[in-house]
């Protein structure tokens, strides 16, 4: 971890104030609520990495923001990186009483939450690409603002991660297909605001779906997902491990979460774990 006092440059952007650790622990660590703790760091390697090393020891509902994240991860080992304070690095640790066989729905709730949080706050409609990607859309063209990574942590315990490109600017992206909030025209970008409307928003979906035991439908998981998914209706193609590629057309998300692709035969395939490239419309 560094200090910001000795490092004056790096947090001289005015437009990109710290996050208020203190205010926001007031906020969302209540009595009766999911979150046990909250903590701001000013910089680490991957706050997933760092939050399920001490997943044993920790509640379930423990925070941890990083206000620049050196090692991001997302799927497939990809990097994610950003400016310091550009985005939301947020990592939470779950330990839901639910059949473990319905676990890999936290993903997708993650995402739902999200999207539903983040369009509320900064006036931005967001929609999802399956499995884990958050987009917007800048000039007509969709572009990923965001990215979701769950990590079982122990025997009990999964790690979420959340990044959220918030106020990256054009020249800032890593990537030509990357985007963010700002510049999508968000109404807000403060990020104090975006934090707590995700935190809030995970906490109602993540309490439903406990509630009822995982089950995705009973919950609404499955109709909110299937709603807010930009994949569903679109040609697709799917990298497959194992280099097997599949291609077809997105026509659901069954109960496991997974995504059922028709293929050019009229069968059907679902899909648990891949790189999904959309191609067009159906």
């Amino acid at each position: 971890m560094t200090s910001s006092q000795g490092s004056a440059g790096r947090w001289s952007d005015l437009d990109r104030p710290p996050l208020n650790a203190a205010a926001l622990r007031h906020a969302l660590v209540l009595p009766d609520g999911l979150w046990t703790s909250l903590d701001v760091v000013e910089s680490t390697g991957s706050t997933n990495s760092d939050l399920a090393a001490r997943a044993a020891e920790l509640p379930e509902g423990a925070v941890l923001v990083a206000e620049e994240q050196l090692h991001g991860r997302g799927r497939l080992d990809r990097t994610w990186t950003a400016p310091a304070r550009s985005g939301l690095f947020v990592s939470v640790l779950l330990k839901p009483d639910v059949p473990v066989h319905r676990w890999g729905w936290l993903t997708l709730l993650t995402g739902v939450a999200a999207a539903s949080g983040l369009s509320k706050a900064a006036g931005v409609d967001l929609s999802l690409k399956w499995p884990n990607d958050l987009l917007v859309k800048i000039a007509g063209e969709e572009r990923k603002t965001g990215g979701i990574l769950a990590e079982r942590a122990g025997e009990d315990g999964i790690v979420v991660g959340i990044g959220i490109n918030v106020s990256l600017r054009a020249e800032e992206l890593p990537v030509p297909a990357a985007g963010s909030l700002a510049l999508a025209g968000a109404v807000s970008t403060d990020r104090d605001t975006l934090l707590r409307a995700v935190l809030r928003s995970l906490e109602q979906w993540y309490g439903d779906w406990v509630r009822a035991d995982g089950d995705p439908d009973a919950s609404g998981l499955l109709v909110a997902y299937g709603t807010a998914c930009a994949t569903l209706g679109r040609r697709v193609r799917a990298d497959l491990p194992g280099e097997r590629m599949l291609e077809g057309v997105a026509v659901g998300i069954d109960g496991d979460g997974r995504l059922v692709v028709e293929t050019e035969g009229g069968g059907t395939e679902a899909v648990a774990a891949g790189d999904i490239v959309h191609l067009r419309a159906a």
